[in-house]
């Protein structure tokens, strides 16, 4: 499996050729098994704008986010699309490829 890192800032695309946009987020949900630490990947967030990647807009170490990051994520974030883990087909060479339309995608 691809690494987390390697997942940002790769370009998605859909089952069409149609460019849907630039990883610049992933959703992880947190197991905790036997004592040990596992995430899942969840789905990606995907904006056609490299900002937010660009700009490192991440959380502070307890997870929250300063006013500032806040303001600046909802502006940078507002046009980004979530594609759910289980729609990806394939991945490598720094791209994505999704089954489905983008059409069919839900905004965040």
């Amino acid at each position: 499996m691809t690494g987390v890192k390697e997942l940002m800032g790769q370009s998605v695309w859909d089952a069409h050729g149609v460019w849907v946009g630039h990883i610049v987020d992933v959703r992880v949900k947190r197991s905790r098994d036997t004592g040990l630490q596992s995430h899942t990947l969840m789905g990606l967030l995907v904006s056609a704008n490299r900002a937010p990647w660009l700009l490192s807009v991440t959380p502070e170490p307890d997870g929250s986010f300063g006013w500032i990051s806040r303001l600046a994520t909802k502006v940078l974030y507002a046009r980004c699309t979530y594609v759910p883990w289980e729609i990806v087909d394939a991945y490598g060479d720094g791209e994505v490829h999704i089954k489905g339309s983008r059409k069919d995608l839900e905004r965040v």
